[in-house]
């Protein structure tokens, strides 16, 4: 009789423990009734892009032609392969039949088209905090590139992390979907600056320490970390005067964010090489908004950013 109460009870708490882990990782999509009516902005979308750095990823040779999003690049980090997807306007093997709520969805809540969570190797943990119409005008300006037909190749991750579903725990932890907001006592400038190195910039991705779970650690954040790819050291970008920023001006903040150049009068290699490419075709206005919100960030201990290389 004990035996079988046991064996009803062990067999309520896997139901119920299922339940609740079905209903906690449940995907989550962005509300097609917030979507209104509105004539995208396509020059917004293309400072989106710019400063998002989408090319560097997602161009099939960002070289030869940036514009050409047929993805296929690999990612190899600890928790396996990632391929980068193709996002060019291509129907089949792009985003071209993608709808608008579904690319909101996959921005923000980290959701793909056919309802399966995305690997945070796409860096939508700070996408999230990326205005509703900037995110639109970004996906009118990719449907109005050229289409690539050819499809990126599959992920490469093995067990466990091929378990797509526990990406829902994973992003109990480190997915809130708070939006940027504004700071008061700061002006347009600094809050602009804010808005695009903590969202469409996505700076903190790289240049943060990060955890077991390949969540950014609270103390690392911007204080620099191994490459997610294994080659190197991204450096620290705080203000941390022995082995951060602290010692550089806007203006050396800004000519790095315009030309790649140091204060030693090194340059920039790999993959900042690449992010400046982009960083570039932006406005004076926003590296300069960049630059000052940089100057602002809390100076923590990591490594020193290279003086040339």
């Amino acid at each position: 009789m004990r035996l079988a109460t046991f064996s009803k009870l062990a067999t309520v708490g896997i139901v119920g423990g299922l339940t609740g882990f079905y209903a906690l990782t449940l995907p989550k999509t962005f509300p097609e009734s917030q979507i209104v009516p509105r004539t995208a902005d396509l020059k917004n979308g293309e400072t989106m892009f710019n400063v998002g750095g989408c090319a560097s990823c997602h161009a099939t040779d960002v070289k030869k032609d940036p514009l050409t999003l047929g993805g296929g690049h690999e990612l190899k980090t600890a928790f396996g392969t990632f391929v980068v997807p193709n996002i060019s306007s291509d129907p089949k093997a792009g985003l071209g039949a993608w709808t608008e709520g579904q690319f909101l969805t996959a921005m923000i809540k980290g959701v793909g088209r056919n309802g399966e969570h995305l690997y945070p190797a796409f860096p939508y943990t700070s996408y999230q905090r990326m205005r509703i119409d900037d995110i639109r005008d970004l996906f009118a300006y990719l449907k109005s590139l050229p289409a690539v037909a050819q499809a990126a190749g599959p992920h490469k991750v093995g067990f466990p992390f091929n378990i797509r579903r526990t990406l829902g725990m994973w992003k109990l932890l480190y997915l809130d979907g708070k939006p940027f907001e504004p700071e008061a006592g700061k002006n347009a400038l600094l809050n602009r600056g804010a808005y695009l190195v903590e969202g469409p910039g996505h700076c903190a991705e790289c240049h943060s320490k990060r955890n077991v779970l390949g969540g950014i650690t609270t103390s690392g954040r911007m204080a620099g970390g191994p490459n997610p790819e294994g080659k190197g050291f991204i450096p620290n970008i705080s203000q941390h005067t022995a082995d951060g920023l602290g010692e550089w001006s806007v203006k050396d903040l800004e000519y790095l964010l315009q030309a790649g150049g140091t204060p030693a009068g090194g340059t920039v290699a790999d993959e900042m090489a690449d992010v400046v490419l982009n960083t570039a075709k932006l406005s004076a206005d926003d590296r300069r908004a960049m630059a000052e919100y940089l100057k602002t960030l809390p100076p923590r201990a990591g490594r020193a950013p290279a003086k040339s290389q």
